[in-house]
């Protein structure tokens, strides 16, 4: 025996509230399948936002971690300085703080030749790494390249090239970067800052445990360096994710509400088959009146009825968009187990007691036009 027809059996508003929907099977069955396309619909687009979410996240990386530090290019401000270094690295204590030298140089293999970032930096190891060779924690002979340098030229450790006339055997292949950073080695060779005529920096990289731990960190070194004049300007990736994460919350909200507007669709449709059952059980209506039958009687067995074609099709609905999460997160970040994280969860539960309110709300009018008529009048050809 089903877990309804036990609830039937031991409720009888509930029985005859079935009894009376199954006297219509096609009109109670189209009104189930507007619940369920609302429900799915509203389940399914939130379950949506939250996956490209979570892609755009993946594809973004670990960069909420990092600060960038530029010179006040604005104050005429055009490098960083030895002072200014020093100063960052008490300001961001607990930080690994990295600077960077950076210039546009011709690389060449042979007889290929390209134009390339180079990069100046003493600790290369701090930021990346290798998946050939090994990324030195302090590198002061030879050179770094990146993925794509590598890929253009077939390199590999071990490898001499040539920049700007200068010759460098490379001690290491960097593993590809996918995040977002000012400081992109994909397409760069990186060497000992000492190889590069200028003394200032390009730039200052501040790698932080946490996000939290950043935000601090670029606050410290915006009041010790920018205390008295404008001399560095102090970026934040972390306002990068944030402002993604605002752009979902936005395009959740849009899409939910492209979805509510098919379960009010559905919700009209059962104010109708509702109105509908009722002109025509309107004399059982009036005889269940006329033998002692009271108003909040007709108004509960009405409601029950909107409540289980709301509870039918949220169930359905919710299964039917769990299934398209499922397939959904598969696709797009190939892990299926992330449609069960907390938020799609709770998608599923508010679309299903959506659904279910707008039933109730939908009988709200035919019981009380049903229980509010004259059992005379009811029972009157």
């Amino acid at each position: 025996m089903s877990l309804l027809d036990d609830l039937s059996r031991r409720f009888p508003a509930l029985l005859m509230a079935r009894r009376n929907l199954s006297r219509n099977q096609l009109r109670s069955g189209l009104a189930v399948l507007g619940i369920i396309i609302g429900v799915f619909a509203i389940a399914s687009l939130g379950m949506f936002g939250t996956t490209l979410r979570a892609g755009a996240t993946d594809q973004l990386g670990d960069i909420g971690n990092e600060v960038v530090v530029s010179p006040a290019f604005s104050e005429g401000v055009t490098e960083l300085t030895e002072r200014d270094v020093t100063q960052i690295e008490r300001a961001a204590s607990g930080t690994t703080v990295v600077p960077v030298k950076q210039r546009q140089a011709l690389v060449t293999r042979g007889d290929e030749r390209t134009v390339a970032t180079l990069y100046g930096m003493e600790r290369p190891g701090a930021l990346y790494t290798a998946t050939d060779g090994r990324v030195p924690d302090r590198l002061r002979q030879g050179a770094v390249v990146g993925s794509g340098v590598a890929e253009r030229f077939g390199l590999q450790a071990g490898n001499s090239i040539t920049v700007d006339e200068q010759t460098y055997r490379i001690v290491a292949v960097l593993t590809q970067q996918d995040g977002i950073s000012l400081v992109d080695p994909n397409n760069a060779v990186i060497v000992s800052p000492t190889d590069f005529e200028a003394d200032g920096y390009s730039q200052v990289v501040v790698t932080a445990e946490t996000g939290e731990a950043a935000t601090a960190a670029a606050d410290e070194i915006r009041d010790t360096l920018n205390g008295r004049e404008e001399r560095v300007t102090v970026f934040e990736l972390s306002s990068i994710t944030e402002g993604i994460n605002a752009f979902f919350g936005i395009l959740n909200a849009f899409l939910i509400g492209i979805g509510s507007i098919s379960l009010l669709v559905a919700g009209v449709s059962i104010l109708n088959v509702m109105l509908m059952s009722t002109v025509e059980r309107r004399e059982e209506i009036g005889v269940l009146r006329a033998v002692g039958v009271q108003k909040r009687d007709v108004i509960r067995m009405i409601l029950l009825e909107a409540a289980l074609l709301g509870f039918a099709g949220g169930v359905v609905g919710a299964v039917l968009a769990l299934g398209a999460g499922i397939a959904l997160n598969q696709f797009v970040i190939d892990d299926a187990l992330a449609t069960f994280q907390p938020v799609n969860l709770l998608y599923l539960v508010l679309a299903v007691g959506f659904g279910l309110i707008t039933s109730v709300l939908s009988g709200l009018y035919p019981a009380w036009k049903a229980a509010g008529e004259r059992p005379v009048d009811a029972l009157r050809k």
